[in-house]
């Protein structure tokens, strides 16, 4: 059975985006037989070898998830503790439910269950309404990301991205032999005028023009920035122009706030529109999890994409990982469409209470280090729209040793970095580990570079004073970790002379 979220199709033939590698896959025979399964009902099957369900030593699953009928469902599951309010969803070999066990813990095809993907499919539909897409079942955002780098990639290759980005997964394809071309940022996400500069002067001697850009729209890791609505379709447009596939890693997408001088971020608050809202011609692969809105440990995730994509990831998958596990699967389905799950509207109001309590965890954040940070006049943190992550930019040009003339000193590489902004934060970093605190330096999420195409007029390397905290901890973490960087700071700037160097 196959769901496509619009009747309308695109017409615009993007097969030319398609890696060696996806093309020369072919389907998994036995899937394609498996399918076939369904041409007529209660059909004989002497084919795969499926173990028989009663021979299964488990029959019945249990799930108590929190109960959507309060005004506030996540502060009344976490303030009220072992008492608050439930519901209980059952997966069952006998008993009524959404998807039987004897179906969800058989084989599968590469999309996914049938049951499993239809939610997810209108779950996307509800939120997005896209053309002429189809969702493709994946283990996690990482794997769905993965997968698509691989459906898009030859060696070779250059992929579009942040320049500052998360590092797990822009490590991805670098085995693959596909490299990063970096594309600046500021405040409120990827620049697009920049974005356009990368593509209408990019030097041939690097390889063919990229054809891929990697983007976080919402809360973005590490910076928490996010896109307007007015860059997303610039970011469109530009995409349109220069023919580039968009993959569109959204996993921050329900956690979108109402500026920090709102007390709350209200029920009624839209979410911004996503790329794949704006999709005509198919060239954007959406990837969404239930990682950050439910539980990271669920492992599951989707893959939103034109059929023609989908038909590729759906090979990939029954040649690769196979489908995501039945337990998962089993849950979300009867999460959102079982005779006692929550129902699309059940997560609405689920995810918009979510934002709400992370923009508390946010406001409590900023509070605390505007008393235990931003008062040393050391450091300054931008204020995320979405996601989980603050950016910390440290004033080092305040520190006693600080240098911008490094291209100045005799024998200095004159295309090196200007400053030494870099050893320094390598410098504070390791002060805050030994007092104590673990917190995340740019350097680790810059994207590697080609020393031959690096940019010498405003190199990475003096952009790397910033760090990257969370407030998606405890109150007590964020409280003690907040005071340790302050006095960290403070410490760090009144130390004229270079730290001594341990002798061997």
């Amino acid at each position: 059975m196959t769901f496509i979220l619009s009747d309308e199709v695109s017409q615009v033939d993007l097969s030319h985006h398609l890696s060696s590698e996806a093309r020369m896959r072919r389907p998994n025979p036995m899937k394609a037989i498996w399918k076939l399964t369904r041409r007529k009902p209660n059909m004989v099957s002497l084919a795969n070898g499926d173990p028989h369900f009663s021979l299964y030593p488990i029959r019945r699953i249990e799930y108590e998830m929190a109960s959507v009928e309060e005004a506030d469902p996540v502060a009344a599951w976490r303030q009220a503790g072992p008492s608050a309010a439930s519901t209980k969803l059952v997966s069952s070999t006998y008993e009524p439910c959404a998807l039987p066990l004897q179906t969800g813990l058989q084989y599968s095809h590469g999309a996914g269950l049938p049951d499993a993907q239809r939610v997810v499919t209108e779950l996307t539909k509800f939120y997005h309404s896209p053309l002429d897409h189809m969702c493709t079942l994946a283990l996690g955002n990482s794997d769905g990301i993965a997968k698509c780098f691989r459906l898009l990639g030859e060696p070779g290759d250059h992929f579009l991205a942040d320049e500052f980005s998360f590092s797990s997964i822009t490590n991805v394809p670098l085995s693959q032999g596909i490299k990063w071309a970096s594309v600046k940022m500021d405040d409120g996400g990827i620049i697009p005028e920049d974005l356009e500069k990368v593509l209408t002067n990019w030097n041939p001697e690097r390889g063919r023009r990229p054809h891929v850009l990697y983007i976080v729209p919402c809360g973005q890791n590490p910076t928490g920035s996010t896109l307007s609505v007015e860059r997303r379709r610039q970011i469109y447009e530009i995409s349109q122009r220069f023919d580039l596939m968009i993959i569109e890693d959204d996993p921050y997408y329900y956690l979108q706030y109402a500026p920090l001088s709102a007390p709350t971020t209200d029920f009624s608050t839209p979410f911004v529109p996503s790329l794949l809202s704006m999709d005509v011609d198919g060239r954007v692969l959406r990837v969404d999890s239930f990682s950050k809105i439910m539980a990271p440990g669920m492992r599951l995730g989707w893959i939103t994409s034109s059929a023609l994509f989908h038909e590729h990831l759906v090979t990939y998958t029954d040649g690769s990982t196979h489908h995501p596990h039945g337990f998962g699967q089993m849950l979300i389905t009867e999460l959102l469409s079982g005779p006692n799950g929550w129902q699309i509207e059940g997560f609405d109001r689920w995810v918009r209470s979510l934002r709400a309590e992370y923009h508390r965890r946010r406001a409590l954040f900023l509070s605390l280090f505007e008393r235990e940070v931003a008062s040393t006049g050391f450091a300054h943190a931008a204020v995320p729209e979405a996601g989980m992550f603050v950016w910390i930019r440290v004033a080092l040009e305040k520190h006693p040793r600080y240098r911008a003339d490094l291209r100045h000193v005799p024998g200095a590489n004159r295309q090196g970095p200007r400053t030494n902004g870099a050893a320094l934060m390598d410098e504070l970093f390791e002060r805050c580990l030994d007092a104590g605190l673990v917190i995340m330096p740019a350097s680790i999420f810059a994207l590697p570079e080609e020393d031959k195409f690096a940019d010498t007029e405003d190199p990475v390397q003096d952009r790397m004073n910033y760090l990257r905290a969370t407030f998606a901890g405890t109150e007590e973490a964020m409280e003690q970790g907040l005071a340790i960087l302050g006095q960290t700071l403070r410490e760090f700037f009144a130390s004229a002379d270079p730290p001594k160097q341990l002798e061997l």
